[in-house]
């Protein structure tokens, strides 16, 4: 993993403007991804993620709307652009996997067609090297008989099949960055261990940097590098996976982690972090988690500023476990 961050989010905050108020989706986020790393960012339904993921792509629709922050690539800044000039980025610097492969293929195309056409739109090629690139890509992430693959329609393939064409299609014109929105949720787990083993290797052969974007924090202890916890579209931690999975500090990150079925002895119940997400509409200033930790005093209503454990650790609360 390259020590140069080539992407930066800085204090990036994406609120919604609706009848009732204003919906603060994604507050005062910050992270930076090197060549060749993956972070993932994980938490709750509703904790921000994939709204955080759109404001990158230029992709929030009114009535949201990115209020302040700042999204680079590699020195380029990207909240400023119009339309036609994201496009020159979106697909082709940046690309975006989403959790079902059906919102991205269109169902009356041929899978060569819906590739032809991301090339197409960024590049001038003759037929003979766009068939050539899309055979590759398909191969890269380990679909048997790519050239049959290549003229069938989506509905002619697997849930998984689909995904990892979906991932072809991402990969087809080297992006320097691809945000993936929770691409394994609906597949079963074998599935899933197949296409993480291979996004895992196209990003150390390619030197891609990668945003994971999930719920599921045993998924990021395999695949991830570092890890940014979200919480009511807040940051609660973020650090190395080594930190969040094997030493968390934040009482959030410690209930997700005791969530995990896998953590569970036996015929023990499953454990789940009692009361519900506040609305966020009626957000104070203080810790979002408040009202659903046990650690919570009257200080937790004031703003939390970040406190750094280490060079690669920070957290966002004032009583964190010290161990």
């Amino acid at each position: 993993m390259s020590d140069t961050f080539f992407f930066q989010v800085d204090g990036l905050n994406t609120w919604f403007f609706t009848r009732k108020g204003t919906i603060k989706s994604v507050r005062d986020i910050s992270f930076e991804v090197a060549r060749g790393e993956v972070l993932g960012i994980v938490g709750e339904s509703g904790s921000g993620k994939s709204v955080t993921g759109m404001s990158i792509m230029g992709q929030i629709d009114e009535p949201g709307r990115i209020i302040s922050g700042s999204i680079s690539l590699d020195g380029q800044e990207l909240t400023g652009l119009d339309f036609e000039e994201m496009r020159h980025y979106r697909g082709n610097r940046i690309a975006m996997v989403f959790q079902n492969p059906l919102m991205t293929l269109n169902p009356l195309m041929r899978v060569r067609d819906q590739m032809y056409e991301a090339i197409s739109a960024h590049e001038s090629v003759p037929r003979k090297e766009m068939y050539d690139r899309c055979i590759e890509a398909l191969r890269s992430v380990g679909i048997p008989s790519p050239e049959e693959r290549l003229n069938a329609y989506p509905h002619e393939m697997s849930g998984g099949m689909r995904q990892r064409v979906v991932i072809a299609i991402a990969l087809l014109l080297g992006p320097d960055l691809i945000i993936a929105d929770e691409p394994t949720t609906a597949l079963d787990v074998t599935i899933q261990a197949q296409i993480i083993y291979q996004i895992r290797r196209q990003i150390d052969e390619r030197g891609l940097g990668m945003i994971w974007i999930t719920h599921d924090l045993s998924t990021l202890s395999e695949l991830a590098d570092r890890i940014m916890v979200m919480y009511a579209g807040a940051m609660m931690e973020i650090g190395t996976t080594e930190e969040i999975i094997g030493a968390a500090r934040h009482p959030y990150t410690r209930k997700l982690l005791e969530s995990v079925p896998s953590r569970n002895a036996p015929g023990e119940k499953l454990k789940q972090i009692p009361g519900n997400m506040p609305s966020l509409l009626t957000l104070g200033e203080g810790c979002p988690f408040a009202n659903r930790c046990e650690r919570m005093t009257d200080i937790c209503r004031q703003p939390v500023q970040a406190r750094q454990l280490s060079e690669t650790h920070r957290i966002w609360c004032y009583h964190p476990f010290e161990d």
